[in-house]
């Protein structure tokens, strides 16, 4: 089993460092890819980590980055944004994202409402096209279509280290205990995102890795592990969570009941503080929700 959660460099272009979102450590990558001096950050976190992620930055070295792309228009991947470029104020910042992603991210009204957060207009960003090649001096970064958790999730393949940046369009594994799928609000689609699963079984000779947003690098057995068990895991929790719905919907019994069925030796969502897995159960009913699973 390889997974690597920790800080720093993962191969010959790549740093983790960890967004720690609801301030929880293991709970969010954010990635910063650099070539010959020029960098590009993958997603952002929320804005309260920005101070932190710019610290760790400079400890690595990698201090500013030039380009910034979001995998998808979810808080936790953009929120951080206007934070970063202050932070950062002295360089120029290129955007990047879907262009299917370019309304939630001038107007993310919806997602403010649907996730209870405050996220600010993005604007000025450019938009991708699956195929498109982001060249950091050389390094050929390819832009791929993942749709299914969100209808503008994209997918960053680097060929030369042989990995794939995946955003949350697989699952969310945040270490070996525990795990959480795929069904967010707003726009989460099921024929889409079983596509997904086997657009990166098809991949699979371009890579060796896959970098998840939440969380860290898996490869080898772990890597194959993932691929193997994506439809069964997704089905398994869709199913389980509309049945506990349907019995009490409660987000205390729900998580109550995914804990104990699926996550059980977590370390990061324990038995007896489940307030960060109650509001991640919140979140994925109303995914159930929005796309007509429980009413």
């Amino acid at each position: 089993m390889v997974f690597i959660n920790s800080e720093g460099k993962f191969n010959d272009n790549s740093y983790l460092i960890d967004g720690s979102l609801f301030r929880l450590k293991g709970t969010m990558s954010v990635y910063i890819i650099e070539n010959d001096g020029l960098r590009i950050m993958i997603d952002t976190s929320a804005q309260y980590a920005a101070k932190d992620i710019v610290k760790k930055m400079k400890e690595l070295g990698i201090f500013p980055v030039h380009k910034i792309l979001f995998t998808h228009s979810h808080w936790d991947h953009f929120q951080g944004i206007e934070r970063l470029k202050k932070l950062m104020n002295e360089t120029e910042i290129e955007l990047f994202a879907s262009e299917k992603a370019m309304q939630n991210l001038k107007n993310p009204e919806k997602i403010n409402n649907l996730f209870d957060v405050t996220v600010k207009p993005v604007i000025d960003v450019t938009p991708l096209k699956e195929g498109e090649i982001i060249d950091l001096n050389g390094l050929k970064l390819e832009v791929i279509n993942f749709y299914g958790h969100t209808m503008d999730s994209i997918a960053i393949l680097d060929s030369k280290n042989k990995n794939i940046f995946v955003g949350d369009t697989v699952i969310d594994r945040l270490d070996n205990e525990t795990f959480q799928p795929t069904f967010m609000p707003n726009d989460f689609h099921e024929v889409e995102v079983l596509k997904t699963f086997q657009k990166l079984r098809d991949l699979r000779s371009r890579y060796d890795s896959i970098s998840l947003a939440h969380f860290g690098v898996w490869e080898g057995d772990d890597c194959d592990k993932i691929l193997g068990e994506m439809e069964e895991l997704h089905f398994q929790t869709k199913e389980s969570m509309i049945q506990w719905y349907n019995e009490n919907p409660s987000m205390e019994y729900i998580a109550s009941k995914y804990h104990e069925k699926f996550i059980p030796n977590s370390t990061i969502f324990k038995k007896e503080h489940l307030g960060g897995l109650k509001l991640q159960m919140e979140w994925l009913t109303r995914g159930l929700r929005t796309s007509g699973y429980i009413s």
